[in-house]
């Protein structure tokens, strides 16, 4: 599934150099604003110890994780919703990704140029979510006029589209994400989706940290948690720059060592990717055998016939049923001809809802 993260902020905060860590596709990092100009795209994978213990069990002749695309989007600058800077590219860039990792500068260095002169987390984020709420008011404002003259005359589907536009029309006027606005009913959610708001994307910030805030944060980090409190988001704390230490050694003892050293149990890469996937509402299913071990991903709440799709659009087509494992019944009776004598092998049909971590076999005809 061909899903992506937008890594975004001001110039300056971290963004290249935390993208350097994600991926092999190297993004220039430089202690100016405006290093990156294009959009770096990244394929990145998934780390999961579940898949790493299927494949001690199956020995398989070939092995495929699952991956998530990270963009590394160039810096905003104040204006940008009116074409200042990289404006209008950087908004662009930003609405054809599916989720938003938002890094802001959590660390005092001055030798590091700030774009504003001083280290002030909070004021980054609200110059970057005024941009865009600037912009998703401005498309807000111009489809409701067109569908106020329509709901005028009757039109029912007009009248519920006008409600949606109006409900995002008065938290985007009030400075609020159009996320903070829930609504019931299926139609108005699909509309909802169908307008592509920029602030109606998930969104994760990432508060870049020096090397002794790596485990705790400071003052900066707590007061980006108090700034986001009302809001459905996420908040992880990194240090791209250590992260980047750790990324150059070569083996894994050495980069466990390290991260031993200063109080971490796993490096802020891992836990960044892993919280991307979960951010695009991302789950994993497993196919296991001799010739491959593979993680399948597929999008929360998906059934059966969908999943069986994302590895073969005959697979959907056909569906007769799938045969499921759950994992922990994998790992814990010792494999597939154990779960099958055990009778822990479930048969499930077009309205299974799959379930992160299972194991899969679908019977198919076409």
């Amino acid at each position: 599934m061909a899903l992506k993260c937008g890594i975004v902020g001001l110039p300056n905060v971290g963004k290249s150099t935390l993208f350097n860590c994600l991926s092999s596709a190297k993004a220039q990092s430089a202690n100016f604003p405006f290093c990156t100009i294009e959009p770096n795209v990244g394929v990145i994978t998934v780390p999961d110890d579940r898949l790493t213990k299927l494949v001690e069990m199956c020995q398989p002749k070939s092995v495929v994780p699952a991956t998530v695309e990270i963009v590394d989007i160039a810096g905003l600058v104040k204006g940008a919703s009116k074409g200042e800077g990289l404006g209008n590219k950087f908004l662009a860039n930003i609405r054809e990704t599916d989720a938003i990792l938002h890094v802001l500068r959590c660390f005092d260095d001055d030798n590091v140029t700030h774009v504003d002169g001083s280290v002030d987390p909070v004021r980054d984020k609200e110059i970057i979510d005024a941009e865009l709420q600037i912009k998703d008011l401005e498309t807000v404002e111009a489809r409701l006029a067109k569908t106020q003259k329509a709901a005028a005359t009757g039109d029912k589907t007009a009248k519920l589209q006008a409600s949606v536009l109006q409900a995002y029309q008065e938290v985007l006027s009030q400075g609020k994400p159009a996320r903070s606005v829930q609504f019931e009913t299926a139609d108005e959610q699909k509309f909802a989706r169908e307008l592509f708001l920029l602030t109606n994307k998930p969104v994760m910030y990432v508060c870049n940290v020096d090397d002794a805030s790596a485990v705790d944060g400071n003052k900066h980090v707590e007061a980006v948690r108090e700034a986001i409190k009302d809001e459905n988001a996420r908040l992880l704390i990194v240090a791209a720059q250590t992260e980047s230490d750790i990324a150059e050694l070569e083996t894994w003892e050495e980069r466990q060592e390290f991260l031993n050293e200063i109080g971490l149990e796993e490096s802020g890469v891992s836990r960044l990717i892993r919280a991307a996937y979960a951010l695009l509402d991302l789950q994993t299913y497993f196919t296991a055998g001799a010739d491959e071990c593979r993680a399948w991903t597929f999008r929360r709440g998906m059934k059966a016939p969908q999943c069986a799709g994302i590895i073969h659009t005959d697979f959907e087509k056909g569906f007769i049923r799938a045969e499921v494992i759950k994992y922990d019944d994998y790992v814990g009776l010792g494999g597939e001809t154990a779960v099958k004598e055990a009778g822990k092998l479930g048969v499930e049909g077009k309205e299974y809802i799959v379930q992160d971590g299972d194991i899969m076999h679908f019977r198919f005809n076409v």
